[in-house]
């Protein structure tokens, strides 16, 4: 039986890739079969998919309850879940890391950062190295939508360079920064004693 969903064909048809409805008589059975067996997997693999978010809800929830246990002997409250975390098995065989990313963007002080780092090649033109250039080229790239690589923007500001006006970028793009959201992360480790090298427990489908 075919599930239902958004613009089904009318009833005693089947629609094609064309969006084409085409009698059940002129469909070859081969087809039929075919496309109840898709259709029957996609809904399991959507029961499997709200299955791994209930139990990623789940988890981060009694997790959080945890933390907030600990803390409570030393008469404090975290208010659950800031920053990253491993918890491990009394034997040292189980670990569950979660990990809590920050989403960031960029606001037009970015483009000061620019011109200040820009400012600084164009005077180190001669003495400047080849790889320093590509660094901060790759770092105000913009992708197609016009954002830039977050990872690549807060690279720069781990090179030590003394100058000043690099000095006042670097502040810049702090100042730019802005936290647009989270993202938490559960994932979980295992071996068969404290001895051996831990070994995650897979949860995406491609890799079982």
């Amino acid at each position: 039986m075919m599930s239902e969903t958004i613009g089904m064909a009318r009833e005693g048809y089947m629609r094609n890739a064309l969006g084409h409805d085409v009698p059940l008589e002129l469909v070859r059975p081969l087809d039929k079969l075919r496309d109840e067996l898709v259709r029957g997997l996609i809904m399991k693999a959507k029961d499997l998919r709200d299955q791994m978010r209930n139990f990623k809800a789940d988890a981060l929830s009694e997790i959080s309850a945890f933390v907030d246990l600990a803390a409570a002997e030393y008469d404090t409250k975290l208010g659950g879940l800031k920053g990253n975390l491993t918890l491990r098995s009394y034997d040292g065989t189980i670990e569950i890391k979660v990990q809590v990313a920050e989403h960031l963007r960029f606001d037009e002080r970015l483009k000061v950062a620019e011109k200040l780092v820009g400012d600084c090649l164009t005077e180190w033109a001669a003495d400047a190295r080849p790889e320093l250039k590509a660094i901060v080229e790759r770092a105000f790239r913009t992708d197609k939508d016009g954002n830039v690589s977050t990872s690549a923007v807060l690279g720069l500001r781990r090179l030590e360079i003394t100058d000043d006006r690099w000095k006042r970028a670097m502040e810049a793009i702090a100042a730019a920064m802005l936290v647009t959201g989270t993202k938490s992360y559960v994932r979980f480790y295992e071996r068969p004693s404290a001895e051996m090298p831990l070994q995650a427990v897979s949860l995406d489908l491609a890799v079982l």
